[in-house]
C-alpha cells in the first residue's frame, strides 16, 4: 500500500512539475516506469535523448529504484548493459539511498552524473585504467592458475580516456550520442507516406529543399509505395 500511494504521488509530481530536461511515466505494458533525460548543453551528450528503464521494488521507498539506460551511452560510470554506478542507487553501508529520496531526485542525480563523470569510480574496474598514454602496449600480470606470467593486450577504458586523453573521450561520446541518442527526423510527402521505393530525383520533385546526400531508403519513415510516374505527372 505504501509503495502504491508513494509512487502515485511521485508520478503526479513528475507530470506537473518535472525537473528540467527529465520526463518519467508509467509504461503501458508493464508495471515499470520509463524515463527520458535530455543531454545537457556543453556536454558530449547535448541534443541527445536518452531513455531509461525504472523498476520500482516491492519494498520501495525502503529500497532504491533499479534504473538502467536503454539508450547506449559512452560514459565511464555506465556500462554496456546500461547499469549505472551511483551511490544513491545502492543501500547502505555501500550506498547512500534513503527513503526520503525520490525518483525525481535520482533522475536528477543521473543527469548530473552525465554532465560530470567520475573516472575515479568506474563501474567496471579495469587494470588499464591507471595507465596513461605512452604506456607499453601490453601489460604483464601473474596468472593465478599457473606459475607463468599472463600477458594481456592493453585496451584503454573510458575512465582512462576521460582522465588522460579527454579529447578522444569527448569525440567518442559525441559519436555515440549522434548514433544512438539523436531523434531521427521524419520526412513525409504530401502524396502520402513511404517514398522509400522512389528514386532520389523523384523524391526531390515532390519534396523540394531536401538536404544534399538525402537517401530515401534510410531516412524516410512510414512509407507507402509511390511510383516515379506519380511525381513526374505533377
Amino acid at each position: 500500500m505504501q509503495r502504491a500511494s508513494r509512487l502515485r504521488r511521485e508520478l503526479q509530481l513528475l507530470a506537473t512539475e518535472p525537473p528540467p530536461g527529465i520526463t518519467c511515466w508509467q509504461d503501458a505494458h508493464t508495471d515499470d516506469l520509463r524515463a527520458q533525460i535530455l543531454g545537457g548543453a556543453d556536454t558530449p551528450y547535448e541534443k541527445g535523448v536518452f531513455k531509461l528503464e525504472v523498476v520500482i521494488p516491492e519494498r520501495y521507498p525502503f529500497e532504491p529504484p533499479q534504473i538502467r539506460f536503454l539508450t547506449p551511452i559512452y560514459h565511464p560510470n555506465i556500462d554496456s548493459a546500461g547499469r549505472i554506478c551511483l551511490d544513491i542507487l545502492k543501500l547502505p553501508p555501500k550506498g547512500a539511498w534513503r527513503p526520503s529520496l525520490s525518483i525525481a531526485t535520482v533522475l536528477t542525480s543521473i543527469q548530473l552524473l552525465m554532465s560530470e563523470p567520475n573516472p575515479d569510480d568506474p563501474l567496471v574496474a579495469d587494470v588499464v585504467s591507471i595507465c596513461p598514454p605512452g604506456s607499453p602496449r601490453r601489460w604483464t600480470l601473474p596468472c593465478k592458475s599457473c606459475c607463468f606470467p599472463l600477458t594481456l593486450p592493453l585496451i584503454s577504458s573510458q575512465s582512462s580516456e576521460f582522465k588522460y586523453n579527454k579529447p578522444v573521450f569527448l569525440r567518442n561520446a559525441r559519436q555515440w550520442t549522434e548514433k544512438h541518442a539523436r531523434p531521427r527526423q521524419e520526412v513525409r510527402c504530401s502524396c502520402g507516406p513511404d517514398l522509400a521505393a522512389a528514386t532520389s530525383p523523384d523524391v526531390r520533385k515532390c519534396l523540394p529543399g531536401l538536404p544534399d546526400g538525402f537517401r530515401p531508403p534510410e531516412q524516410l519513415i512510414d512509407a507507402r509505395r509511390l511510383r516515379p510516374s506519380d511525381h513526374s505527372a505533377k
